[in-house]
């Protein structure tokens, strides 16, 4: 069986914030301040980790934008039709201006 190891955080807070973080606590229904707080710091760190991960969400993901950011591929054919393609439409459209 393992042991459970608790750790701490100190933090000063104003006498003002302690005050309303309380009332929320005891609005909520939490047993304890403590319990509060860390019941909301966890959910908000879950959720400010969960937006930041929206778009890569694992770790490879991260690390293959990041090759292809550093190390791009050289332009293949449709790449390069592409780019001739917008290069009409804007000089058609330059034109008509």
């Amino acid at each position: 069986m393992t042991a459970i190891i608790n750790d701490r955080i100190d933090v000063r807070i104003s006498k003002e914030q302690k005050e309303l973080i309380k009332f929320a606590s005891e609005l909520s229904g939490f047993k304890s301040l403590t319990e509060f707080i860390v019941f909301t710091t966890n959910k908000e760190a879950n959720k400010i980790i969960a937006e930041k991960n929206q778009i890569l969400k694992s770790l490879e993901d991260k690390k293959i934008f990041v090759d292809a950011i550093l190390n791009p591929p050289n332009p293949n054919v449709n790449l390069k039709n592409a780019l001739l393609n917008y290069q009409k439409f804007k000089d058609a459209n330059e034109n008509d201006s």
